[in-house]
């Protein structure tokens, strides 16, 4: 959406405005509850693909790229087809597309339970429908694509345990659907945070993120410098 692409881009006191909509749960709270049913971690190393959407890819890569064992993050499009992955056809919120993040990860040093417990606690808030802070449109959605019956498996029984806790104010409407495509956003969207660390988007609603991550889960928290 244009006011949305402004917003990044170069309305920094809507975006301060707009600080108590960007979700990172605060800093300092206790992180929610770990999975019940979760994978266990492998035997060996390996790679393994989760593919979540939370709002801006944005602040959701920065968050996962600064995760122990994550081997590597990309921002993307899911939900979609090939023909009509770009930015520029994704914000007119017809495409189908969500904002997503591609996060490879080694399954013997973190599990998919725990990332999941990641993108519940810190990376978005996944009570709110198609939107995400000031970002409004079925793109800033919350998703989970999942891989395989595993992946699909955790991810529902997360929910119904997280919702039956009432752990949030509000139900969860995350999106739990099959993985038919990701593809890789433009490079100038790649560790965006990362290389934009005074962009006021991202001083107001991403860098929370990375601070909740680092209080919340500080086993787990890594010192990202890209690459």
């Amino acid at each position: 959406m244009l006011l949305t692409r402004l917003l990044r881009a170069s309305l920094p006191l809507m975006c301060l405005l707009s600080l108590t909509a960007c979700n990172a749960r605060a800093a300092g709270r206790a992180p929610i509850p770990a999975a019940n049913a979760d994978a266990s971690l492998a035997a060996k190393p390996g790679k393994e693909k989760a593919v979540f959407a939370g709002g801006c890819f944005w602040g959701t890569q920065s968050v996962f790229e600064r995760v122990k064992g994550v081997i590597g993050t990309a921002a993307g499009y899911s939900g979609g087809s090939a023909e009509t992955a770009t930015y520029d056809q994704v914000t007119t919120e017809t495409t189908g597309h969500a904002e997503s993040v591609e996060i490879i990860y080694d399954p013997s040093k973190i599990t998919y339970g725990q990332l999941l417990r990641i993108f519940f606690s810190v990376a978005h808030d996944p009570t709110q429908l198609n939107r995400q802070g000031p970002d409004v449109g079925s793109s800033y959605r919350s998703a989970i694509f999942y891989a395989n019956s595993d992946q699909k498996r955790i991810a529902q029984a997360y929910i119904a345990q997280l919702d039956a806790a009432k752990v949030f104010p509000n139900r969860i409407v995350t999106q739990v659907t099959p993985l038919e495509g990701f593809y890789r956003a433009e490079d100038y969207h790649q560790d965006y945070a990362l290389h934009n660390p005074d962009n006021p988007y991202i001083l107001v609603c991403d860098r929370p993120k990375v601070e909740a991550l680092k209080q919340q889960f500080p086993e787990l928290f890594v010192d990202y410098k890209g690459h």
